[in-house]
C-alpha cells in the first residue's frame, strides 16, 4: 500500500503533512496525560512481612477465599481489643486485587472500615486509613466506587493534627479521583477545592506534595475544563501554587514539580488564563528559571549543564515534554530555541534515555517543519554526525522519528543532499531496507538523497510515505 501511495505524483501537500504531524503530536500529549491520569501512588512505610506477619519482605499475598475474607471482617466487627491486629492482617490481604473485590462485596465491609477510620483511637484510625489506602490503589473501578461513603471523612481528616494521617488521606483521595467520575462528582460539592486550598498552606513538604498530587489528578479529568478548573481559578490555589513553585528549591523539588504540572494542565485546557497573568505568573516563572540557572555550577560546559540534570534525572523528561508542547505549533518558540543557542544543549540530551531520544527528535521535527530557514539553522549545527548513530538503534520509534527529521531537512533544504552523502547517510539508510516498519521511509529518503539537483518532484513524491 505504501509503495502505491509513494508513486503517486505530488503526494500530500506540505500543509496536509503538517496537519498529520500535529495530530500525532496531540496524540503523544494525550498519551502523556493519560499515563499521568491512570497513575496511582502507594504509601507503604512498613514491609509486608511486618504488616501481615508473613515471611519475606517481598512476599505477595495470595488471594483469600470468601470464608477467609469473611473471617477478617468478623474479626473487625467483634469489638475486641485485638482489632488493630485484625486491621493489620486485612491491610496485608488487601494488597491482592482479588481479595479487595471480595472484601468490598461483603455486606457492611466498608461501613465497618469507615467506623474504625472515624474511631477516637489514633492507632485504629491510622490502620483503617492504611486499609482504605490499599483499596484506593485498586485498578478495578468498582472498588474505588465502593469507597464513596468514606470520601467526606477523608476530607475532614485533612485538617487534622496527624501528619501521617493527612498524607494517607491525600494520596487515598488522589487515587480515588482518578478512577471514578462518580467519586469526583461527589467530592466537588463536598468542598475538595477549598479543603486543598487550606492544605496548601501547610508548612510540611509531604503535605504539599500530596496536595499537588490530588490537584494534578483532578485537573486531568475529562470534565476538568468545565467543572474543576473554574473552581480552582476562583480559589487561592493558583497564587499559592506559584509561590511554592518559585520557592521549590527551599520547600522541596517534588512539590514544585507537582504544582508545575498543575499549572501546565490549567494552561493547556483553559482558554482564558487572565487570572494567572493577573497573579504575575509570567514574571514569577521567569524568576524561577533564573533561580534554577543560578544553581548550575560555574565553569561547566556551555549549554544546558548535565551535571545538574544528573542530580534531578526526572527533570530531563519533564523539560522535554514541556519543550515539545511549546514548539509543536508555535514558530515563536522554535525561533527562540535557535536564537538562544539551545540546540547544542538539546543535542546533549539525545543519549540520556530512549524516551529522551524520541522527545529530542520530536522537538527538532517541530522546528524543522516550520520551513527552509529553520532547517538551514539546524543544519548549521553538527547535526548529521549526531543523527547517524541513532539510525543504528534497536528502537523502531527512535529510528522512525530520526527518519522523519531527515526527511523534513531534505524536503526544505534539498541542497543538503550532497552533505548527507558525504556523511554516509545512505549507508545507514540501506540497513533498514529489510525492516518492515521502516523500509518504505528509508527507501524514500534514499531516493531523495540520490536525486540529482533540479528535480524537486522527488521530494513531493515522498510526502505521503511520512504522513
Amino acid at each position: 500500500m505504501w509503495g502505491r501511495r509513494r508513486a503517486r505524483r505530488g503526494g500530500r501537500s506540505a500543509e496536509e503533512l503538517r496537519e498529520r504531524r500535529r495530530e500525532r503530536e496531540a496524540a503523544l500529549r494525550r498519551a502523556r496525560r493519560q499515563e499521568q491520569l491512570v497513575s496511582k501512588r502507594l504509601l507503604r512505610e512498613d514491609s509486608p512481612a511486618r504488616q501481615g506477619g508473613q515471611e519475606g519482605a517481598d512476599a505477595v499475598p495470595e488471594p483469600l477465599s470468601e470464608d477467609e475474607v469473611l473471617e477478617l471482617l468478623r474479626g473487625l466487627q467483634r469489638g475486641s481489643e485485638d482489632r488493630r491486629r485484625w486491621l493489620g492482617r486485612l491491610r496485608w490481604a488487601l494488597q491482592n486485587e482479588d481479595t479487595q473485590q471480595k472484601f468490598v462485596r461483603l455486606d457492611g465491609s466498608i461501613r465497618t472500615l469507615t467506623g474504625l477510620f472515624t474511631s477516637s483511637l489514633a492507632g485504629l484510625q491510622l490502620e483503617a486509613a492504611r486499609c482504605l489506602h490499599e483499596l484506593s490503589h485498586s485498578s478495578v473501578p468498582a472498588v474505588a466506587e465502593a469507597c464513596l461513603p468514606v470520601t467526606s471523612y477523608l476530607l475532614t481528616y485533612l485538617s487534622g493534627h496527624s501528619l501521617e494521617l493527612t498524607e494517607l488521606c491525600l494520596y487515598t483521595l488522589g487515587n480515588l479521583v482518578v478512577e471514578s467520575e462518580a467519586v469526583r462528582k461527589q467530592l466537588l460539592p463536598q468542598g475538595i477545592i477549598p479543603v486543598l486550598a487550606s492544605c496548601i498552606q501547610s508548612p510540611h513538604e509531604a503535605v504539599l506534595e500530596g496536595v499537588g498530587y490530588v490537584l494534578s489528578q483532578l485537573l486531568q479529568a475529562k470534565e476538568a475544563p468545565t467543572e474543576i478548573i473554574p473552581l480552582v481559578l476562583d480559589s487561592p490555589l493558583p497564587q499559592h501554587m506559584l509561590r511554592l513553585l518559585c520557592s521549590g528549591l527551599k520547600t522541596g523539588m517534588g512539590a514544585a514539580v507537582e504544582f508545575g504540572w498543575c499549572l501546565h494542565y490549567i494552561i493547556c485546557r483553559h482558554k482564558d488564563n487572565a487570572e494567572l497573568l493577573a497573579l504575575g505568573a509570567v514574571p514569577a516563572l521567569s524568576s524561577l528559571l533564573l533561580d534554577l540557572a543560578s544553581q548550575i555550577p560555574q565553569g561547566t560546559p556551555e549549554g544546558l549543564e548535565l551535571c545538574f540534570l544528573q542530580q534531578q534525572p526526572f527533570l530531563i523528561h519533564e523539560c522535554l515534554w514541556l519543550l515539545n508542547n511549546l514548539t509543536a505549533d508555535d514558530p515563536f518558540f522554535c525561533s527562540a530555541l535557535l536564537s538562544l543557542d539551545l540546540l547544542p544543549a538539546l543535542l546533549q540530551l539525545l543519549p540520556c534515555s530512549q524516551m529522551a531520544t524520541v522527545l529530542v527528535l520530536t522537538v527538532l521535527c517541530n522546528v524543522a517543519e516550520k520551513g527552509p530557514l529553520w532547517c538551514q539553522r539546524l543544519l548549521q549545527q553538527p547535526l548529521l554526525p549526531q543523527l547517524l548513530p541513532l539510525l543504528t538503534l534497536p528502537e523502531p520509534e527512535a529510528v522512525g522519528q530520526c527518519l522523519e527529521l531527515l526527511h523534513l531537512l531534505l524536503l526544505h533544504c534539498p541542497e543538503a543532499a550532497a552533505d548527507f552523502t558525504r556523511q554516509g547517510v545512505h549507508q545507514a539508510l540501506e540497513q533498514h531496507q529489510s525492516t518492515p516498519e521502516l523500509q518504505e521511509r528509508a527507501q524514500a529518503l534514499l531516493d531523495m538523497v540520490r536525486q540529482p539537483p533540479g528535480a524537486p518532484s522527488a521530494c513531493q513524491a515522498t510526502l505521503a510515505v511520512f504522513s
